[in-house]
């Protein structure tokens, strides 16, 4: 099969690779899968070390703590789900996972010499294809993975956004809003890889002539995304008032120094906006045990 030529929509996904009836994967689209004739194809036994993850798997970060929690599901059930796998160009024995690296990945930590497979020959697209509807379908994928693969689809193997929207059972506008992401500055990036920034907020700092410094100023003032819009678009009408404004109230060393020893005097995140000689502090609890421990350390 082609790389460039297109297929049917993948329908129900990885559950109709597999011929099971597991719920974890919905469906994406109504229409059948193109490869519900090999459905009937039990699954065997594979060597862990006859596979190698995927060159097309959109994930590129696995939590420990997770892999840890599903090596010690393994060791006490087993795999319940195969993995799907397709024979390695130019080799007799090795196979490329196509979907469940991580459940490889928890089966060596278990200590699993062998794992359940279902072998299938597939296109690198849709290796690429599969791998994101089962990330995206149970929301493992961080914004930007999700993103840089719509990406890979569009300009590797020609898709259009309405192919993906119906692939992946998401919007179009859903697809186009994650890819702009991937025009973000990089340091804007890693906020966003490391969870300090939403993929909301950061939609908002697309256009920005300034993206970083609206980033740390929505992260240190606690903006929600609506706050974040707001302040994107009153830089983008007035660039020189959002200036003046992000000279005002920038932590400066000797308040973000403030703020650290005051969070660990109080247990609760603390935030200092500084307005020349004024100012106000912000401390932030997380449920009303804090709050009323704060008020009694302040009455005594």
């Amino acid at each position: 099969m082609s790389q460039t030529a297109k297929s049917a929509p993948l329908g129900r996904g990885l559950s109709a690779l597999f011929g099971d009836a597991d719920t974890s994967y919905k469906a994406a689209v109504p229409q059948a899968s193109a490869f519900a004739a090999d459905k009937n194809q039990p699954p065997k036994t594979l060597p862990i070390g006859q596979l190698q993850p995927g060159a097309y798997q959109p994930r590129h970060v696995f939590d420990k703590d997770t892999i840890d929690e599903l090596a010690a599901s393994i060791r006490e059930r087993g795999i319940l789900q195969p993995l799907l796998v397709r024979p390695l160009a130019g080799s007799k024995d090795l196979f490329e996972i196509i979907a469940g690296e991580r459940r490889w990945r928890a089966a060596q930590l278990a200590g699993v010499h062998e794992v359940p497979v279902v072998v299938r020959e597939i296109s690198d697209r849709e290796a690429l294809e599969f791998g994101l509807i089962e990330n995206v379908q149970r929301q493992d994928l961080s914004p930007l993975e999700e993103a840089e693969g719509y990406r890979r689809l569009l300009d590797e193997f020609r898709h259009t956004q309405e192919d993906l929207a119906k692939i992946v059972g998401k919007s179009r506008s859903h697809i186009a809003n994650m890819m702009r992401l991937l025009n973000l500055p990089a340091a804007v990036k890693q906020l966003i890889e490391k969870g300090e920034l939403s993929a909301g907020h950061a939609r908002a700092l697309v256009t920005a002539k300034n993206p970083l410094e609206l980033a740390e100023r929505i992260i240190r003032e606690g903006m929600n995304v609506r706050q974040a819009e707001a302040l994107a678009k009153q830089e983008a009408e007035n660039p020189q008032i959002h200036k003046k404004k992000n000279a005002t109230v920038a932590a400066d060393a000797n308040t973000v120094a403030l703020e650290k020893d005051l969070s660990q005097a109080t247990g609760l995140k603390v935030n200092i906006h500084a307005q020349g000689k004024a100012g106000s502090v912000t401390l932030h609890y997380q449920n009303l045990e804090q709050l009323d421990d704060l008020i009694k350390r302040l009455r005594a």
